[in-house]
């Protein structure tokens, strides 16, 4: 009995979207990286930017990561002085981590870079494109329920 036909890779929107996906990544990552910095650790220093302190398990709960990745990346951070982490004013039983000044320093410039990013790989579209293809991305983010922050 011949085998069913396969659909060739190429005809899968999820294969042009991983395609993309990678090369965008994988561009944002080596110009971070630069600034001694990962990705994921610049989704986390971005996350805190418009917060004074925030606890650890409030900011696993955004970034839909675990309180133990948050902590290692915590603690990566803290050894960069880029982070800081104290105790709550409110609960001194529990933590905070806050953005340090060189910290706060850092992060709009490690936003030009996602926006140089940005730039490179996807002005070459018209603003109304942009725009579609934002609103069809988010569209099936919000019909998934996808929660979590991309920091691969």
């Amino acid at each position: 009995m011949p085998a069913a036909p396969a659909s060739d890779l190429t005809a899968h929107l999820g294969y042009w979207l991983r395609y993309v996906s990678n090369h965008v990544s994988q561009a944002f990552a080596r110009k971070v990286e630069r600034h001694g910095v990962t990705v994921a650790e610049w989704v986390l220093l971005r996350q805190l930017l418009d917060e004074e302190a925030i606890a650890p398990s409030r900011l696993a709960d955004r970034m839909g990561m675990t309180r133990g990745a948050i902590s290692k990346l915590a603690d990566r951070l803290i050894a960069k002085s880029l982070l800081v982490r104290a105790a709550d004013p409110e609960d001194g039983r529990a933590q905070t981590l806050s953005l340090t000044h060189a910290g706060r320093a850092l992060v709009p410039g490690l936003a030009a870079l996602a926006d140089a990013n940005d730039a490179e790989f996807f002005d070459h579209l018209t603003p109304e494109d942009r725009a579609t293809l934002l609103r069809i991305l988010r569209g099936i983010v919000e019909k998934r329920g996808l929660k979590f922050l991309p920091v691969d």
